[in-house]
C-alpha cells in the first residue's frame, strides 16, 4: 500500500518535491509521485526534472493549460481515478498552484488526509488566484509545514488547531543548497562578461496582462539597463503579451534570454548585482543567497524575506524601482539574514514528522 501521493503541478513546485522525495525515500516512507501537467511545456518540464535529480512520476495526468476553473476541475476529475487505485494513507502537496487545491480537494472528500507543505502564508490579497488556494488547502489539511513562524499565528486566526502545525523551515532552500555547486556560471549562460547586471522576471498576470503597467515597467527597466545591464529571461505568458501588445522597442537594450532551466537560473540569480521580480519563489532565493530583491508587487505572503532578508516591495511605482536600484548600487542593498530553518534540512524534518504520524493517522482512519 502506497503510504504517500506526493502532487506537482507547476513549475514552482519542482523545487519543493525533489528533496522531500528524497528524505522519503531515505526514511523508508513510501511514496509515489504524481504530476498533474499544470505546467505544459514539455521540454522544460523535463529539463527541470532532470536538473533537480527528480525521477519520472509515476502517474502523468497531463491536464495543460486552461482558465482557473477548468485546469482545477480537470486535475480533480483525473486525479481521482489515481486515489481510487492507490488508495493511500495521505496526500501531500506543495506550495499554492491550482493543482494543489484540486488534489486537496479530491483526497478530503474521499476522507483521506492532506498534508500541506508551505502553509500559512499569507498575503492577504484575495485577487491573488493563489491566495484563494492557500486558505482552502490550509482549511482542508490534516497536517500542516510552515516555513516561517509567522505563518503559525495566520493559521491559527483562522481556527486551524496548532497541534497540526509543525515548522520545519523552507524546502525550497533545501535545493538550492543541494544544487548551488551545480549552478550553471552566469558568463556561460549569457555568453561573456557577466561581472555586473540586474536579473529580471516578470510573469503574473498583474503585471503582464495590462498593456500599460507591462509598457510603464519596461520602459523604467529600458531606463535602468543605462546604468546596469538587465538580464531577462522572459516567460511565455509574457513574451506572448509584448507580443500582442506591440511592445518590443522597449526590450532592444535588455539581454532577453528564452525561459531558463534551473540550474542556469540558481546561476544568474546568484552572481547578480540585484534581482527585480514578481515571483514568490525568487523571494525566498534572494534572500538565502544575500542578493537584493526587488518584488513588482503591493505585497508579499512572505513577510519573512522583508524583516529578515534582502527583499524590499516596490509595487509598480517604477519611480521608486528607479530610486531602490541607485541605492543597491549607491551602498549594496539590504544585507539581511537567513532566516531560521532555512538550513537544507527541512525534507527531513518533514519525513521524521510523518514517519511518526503516518501510523498514528492509520490507526484514526480504522477506529
Amino acid at each position: 500500500m502506497t503510504q504517500v501521493l506526493c502532487i506537482v503541478g507547476a513549475r514552482p513546485n519542482f523545487m519543493k518535491i525533489a528533496p522531500i522525495m528524497t528524505a522519503f525515500q531515505t526514511s523508508g516512507i513510501s511514496a509515489k509521485l504524481v504530476h498533474t501537467g499544470q505546467h505544459y511545456d514539455e521540454a522544460m518540464n523535463d529539463r527541470f526534472f532532470s536538473d533537480l535529480g527528480i525521477r519520472a512520476p509515476d502517474y502523468h495526468l497531463e491536464v495543460g493549460s486552461g482558465s482557473h476553473a477548468n485546469q482545477t476541475a480537470e486535475v480533480m476529475k483525473r486525479f481521482e481515478p489515481v486515489m481510487l487505485e492507490e488508495n493511500p494513507s495521505a496526500v501531500l502537496v506543495v506550495g499554492d498552484v491550482n493543482s494543489t487545491i484540486a488534489c486537496a480537494l479530491v483526497a478530503s472528500k474521499l476522507n483521506v488526509p492532506v498534508v500541506h507543505v508551505e502553509a500559512g502564508l499569507r498575503s492577504y490579497d484575495r485577487g491573488m488566484p493563489e491566495e484563494i488556494n492557500r486558505v482552502l488547502t490550509d482549511q482542508i489539511s490534516s497536517l500542516l509545514f510552515t516555513t516561517e513562524r509567522s505563518a503559525l499565528e495566520n493559521l491559527k486566526r483562522e481556527g486551524i488547531d496548532e497541534s497540526s502545525v509543525h515548522f520545519v523551515g523552507n524546502v525550497m532552500i533545501d535545493s538550492l543548497h543541494r544544487n548551488l555547486v551545480r549552478a550553471v556560471p552566469a558568463g556561460h549562460t549569457l555568453g561573456g562578461n557577466s561581472d555586473q547586471y540586474a536579473l529580471l522576471t516578470l510573469h503574473r498576470p498583474s503585471n503582464v496582462d495590462d498593456k500599460s503597467v507591462l509598457a510603464s515597467l519596461l520602459e523604467a527597466v529600458d531606463e535602468i539597463s543605462r546604468s546596469l545591464p538587465v538580464v531577462f529571461p522572459m516567460h511565455p505568458r509574457t513574451s506572448a503579451k509584448v507580443e500582442s501588445f506591440g511592445l518590443h522597442g522597449l526590450l532592444k537594450n535588455l539581454h532577453v534570454l528564452p525561459p531558463a532551466g534551473y540550474l542556469e537560473m540558481l546561476g544568474l540569480m546568484k552572481s547578480a548585482r540585484l534581482v527585480m521580480t514578481d515571483s514568490g519563489g525568487i523571494q525566498e532565493e534572494t534572500t538565502a543567497l544575500g542578493v537584493p530583491c526587488l518584488t513588482l508587487r503591493e505585497n508579499t505572503e512572505r513577510p519573512i524575506t522583508l524583516h529578515e532578508g534582502t527583499n524590499t516591495l516596490i509595487g509598480v511605482d517604477t519611480n521608486a524601482l528607479k530610486k531602490a536600484v541607485s541605492e543597491i548600487l549607491a551602498t549594496g542593498g539590504k544585507a539581511g539574514r537567513v532566516p531560521e530553518y532555512w538550513d537544507g534540512r527541512a525534507a527531513e524534518r518533514i519525513a521524521q514528522v510523518m514517519k511518526d504520524w503516518l501510523p498514528a493517522s492509520m490507526e484514526r482512519e480504522v477506529a
